[in-house]
C-alpha cells in the first residue's frame, strides 16, 4: 500500500500538481494500492478542507488504475463521519479508520466507533490499530467481532509492531473470513508475511519503490534467501526515514529528483548533519544508483 507524503509549495500551501505526480509515480512504479493522508502525509497538520480536496485529487489522479484508500481519522467520531461522507462522493475505493485519538475508550465505545463509521457509508474499510500513538488497541476478540459484523471491513493495518499480536490477528482473521487482509504498519515483510500477513503500508515506496517491491515479491514467493538481505537493507532505510519523520522522507525524495517541498510544524527541516547522513545512507544502500530519478 503506497502511502504518500503531502507536497507543499514554498509558502506552505498544498501543491496539488506535484501531488498528482506522486500518485502517477507510485502507480507507474507498480504499487498496487494507494492510501492518503496517513501520518506520513501529515494528516494531523492538514485542514479539513485540504484533506477533502486531496481525497478528490487522489481519486482523480489515480483514474481507476489502482484502488485508492483515504484516511478519514480525526478527533471525534462525528468529524470522521463528515470526512467519510465526502470520501464516498469522490469515488474512492475505501477508507482507513484509526481508533479514537486521546479518549482511550472502553471496549463497547471502541467498537461503537468502528461500527458507526463502517455502517455510515458504502466504502471498503481498513481498521487501523496503532496503540503506541492513541493509547488504545484493537484486541483479538474485538477484531473477530468487527470482521463478523462489518462486511465492508476488508483489512487491518497493525502498527503495534508486536509479533504476538500480529500473528494472533492473522489467526483470528483466517478463522472468520478467507478474504480478509492483515497489513503490518511498515515494511517488516519478512517476518509478517509467513504468518499470514498480506503486506504493509509503505513508508519507503516514494524513495525506493524497486527495493520495496522486490522485497514484497520475494516474501510472497517464499524466496527467503533473496528476501533476507533485502529486509536487512529495508530495515536500515526505515531507521533513517523514521528519524525526523516525514522530513527525512521528503529530503530523500529531493535527492532523487522528486522534490515535494518542506513539512509543516511541529516537524522541522533537516539540519546539514542530518542531510549529509541521509545522502550517505542512501548511497551505502545503492539507492542513488538503482532507484528512479525524477518523476
Amino acid at each position: 500500500m503506497g502511502a504518500l507524503v503531502t507536497a507543499f509549495h514554498g509558502d506552505g500551501s498544498v501543491d496539488y500538481e506535484t501531488f498528482e505526480k506522486q500518485v502517477n509515480f507510485l502507480i507507474d512504479a507498480g504499487l498496487p494500492f494507494i492510501a492518503h493522508p496517513m501520518h506520513i502525509g501529515e494528516s494531523p497538520n492538514l485542514t479539513v478542507q485540504e484533506r477533502k480536496d486531496l481525497a478528490t485529487c487522489l481519486v482523480k489522479a489515480a483514474g481507476g488504475r489502482v484502488p485508492t484508500f483515504v484516511n478519514v481519522s480525526m478527533h471525534g467520531t462525528d468529524n470522521m463521519l463528515d470526512m467519510a461522507s465526502h470520501v464516498e462522493t469522490t469515488g474512492a475505493t475505501g477508507m482507513v479508520v484509526l481508533s479514537p485519538y486521546h479518549w482511550e475508550p472502553e471496549r463497547e465505545a471502541h467498537l461503537d466507533h468502528f461500527f458507526t463509521i463502517g455502517n455510515s457509508v458504502d466504502l471498503k474499510m481498513i481498521a487501523y490499530n496503532n496503540p503506541r500513538r492513541v493509547q488504545v488497541g484493537i484486541s483479538h476478540d474485538m477484531l473477530g467481532e468487527m470482521i463478523e459484523k462489518l462486511p465492508n471491513l476488508v483489512a487491518l493495518k497493525d502498527a503495534s509492531f508486536d509479533m504476538n499480536f500480529f500473528t494472533g490477528a492473522c489467526r483470528v482473521a483466517s478463522g472468520v473470513r478467507d478474504n480478509f487482509s492483515v497489513f503490518t504498519g511498515i515494511e517488516w515483510l519478512l517476518t509478517s508475511i509467513p504468518v499470514g500477513g498480506s503486506g504493509s503500508f509503505s513508508n519507503c515506496a516514494e524513495v525506493a519503490p524497486k527495493m520495496i517491491l522486490s522485497l514484497f515479491d520475494a516474501c510472497m514467493k517464499g524466496d527467503y534467501e533473496t528476501a533476507r538481505p533485502l529486509q536487512y537493507k529495508v530495515g536500515i532505510l526505515l531507521k533513517l526515514l523514521q528519524t525526523n519523520y516525514p522530513a527525512t522522507v521528503k529530503y530523500a525524495m529531493e535527492l532523487l529528483g522528486r522534490p515535494v517541498g518542506g513539512t509543516r510544524k511541529p516537524v522541522l527541516p533537516l539540519n546539514d548533519e542530518a542531510k549529509a547522513h541521509t545522502l550517505e545512507t542512501l548511497e551505502s544502500l545503492g539507492i542513488m544508483e538503482s532507484e528512479p530519478r525524477g518523476w
